[in-house]
């Protein structure tokens, strides 16, 4: 039996839906149902974390009109979109857990805790002197729905924060990219939460690197791309710059890669999404669209 829905979690689970809703459930790691059940699915849920899985379903799907997602960033997934296919992201849904994380690497960085970590392992008491986020700039390229979000969260440590989005918005006091130029000598951390696009694909380069200063750190909590790692390594290699980095290019890091011990390095495996704080409002959003679909309603938007 055909259902128009494929979904990750079980309706009854996402709550506030139609009784009997016409779905299908397939969280990623269990099997595929047979093409037989897929023919009619009109909505597909890509379950969050578990995409190589599921883009190839994708050409399963004839009667596919939406494919939704639960990330933030879609570079992976619209190339295999079919033209006519509408594809909507989880805008909003990881603000306050990426946001969080990006002080954290922030504040352990500035702070040391990478150092005083390794100190402990050592069974080492050893009073040092470390940076504070106080009376820094701190500039977010990529001021979006998570920028806003993280700048909620950077005011009350009594820094200025700098925003720079692709275009200028001046009634919100966000600068255009065109005056990155300026902005960069001035910022002693720079948090990047801009989309990979192919304009933001090696964003950050040799130049841009050049422009920050001397032991200024980068705060890489939106792609690997984003970033050309040869060029950040020899900054690091150079130990002129510093950086906290939640995404890597390459991605999953390989274990011989000298970014993992390159000087002033932090790193974290992409987990700026998932926390305690993904499942409800998961919920919530798939809820949402699901709702907006059944009842004919434009979807909220996409990428």
């Amino acid at each position: 039996m055909s259902a128009r829905y494929l979904l990750p979690y079980a309706p009854d689970a996402i709550g506030g839906l139609p009784v009997g809703l016409d779905a299908l459930v397939w969280d990623g790691d269990g099997p595929v149902p047979p093409d037989a059940e897929l023919r009619e699915v009109e909505f597909f849920c890509l379950p969050y974390m578990r995409h190589a899985a599921a883009l190839p379903l994708i050409g399963r799907l004839p009667s596919l009109k939406v494919v939704q997602t639960l990330t933030a960033g879609m570079d992976d997934v619209l190339p295999h979109v079919p033209d006519g296919v509408v594809a909507c992201n989880a805008r909003g849904l990881h603000d306050a857990s990426t946001a969080e994380l990006a002080v954290t690497l922030v504040l352990a960085s500035l702070r040391g805790v990478p150092h005083f970590t390794r100190l402990q392992d050592r069974g080492r008491w050893q009073q040092e002197f470390h940076e504070s986020l106080a009376d820094k700039t701190v500039l977010i390229l990529g001021y979006g729905s998570i920028g806003r979000a993280l700048a909620a969260r950077l005011e009350p440590f009594e820094c200025e924060v700098v925003r720079v989005a692709r275009r200028a918005r001046p009634d919100e006091g966000v600068h255009g990219t065109e005056e990155l130029t300026a902005l960069l000598p001035s910022a002693d951390v720079v948090v990047l939460l801009t989309p990979l696009t192919p304009e933001s694909r090696h964003l950050v380069d040799a130049g841009f690197l050049a422009r920050m200063k001397d032991g200024a750190l980068l705060v890489n909590v939106a792609r690997g791309p984003v970033v050309d790692t040869r060029a950040l390594l020899a900054e690091l290699t150079a130990q002129r710059l510093r950086a906290a980095l939640d995404v890597t290019d390459p991605e999953p890091l390989p274990a011989d890669h000298p970014l993992w011990h390159a000087p002033g390095v932090l790193i974290t495996p992409h987990v700026g999404g998932p926390s305690s704080a993904f499942l409800p409002r998961a919920k919530r959003t798939l809820r949402r669209q699901v709702l907006r679909f059944e009842n004919g309603e434009p979807l909220a938007p996409g990428h």
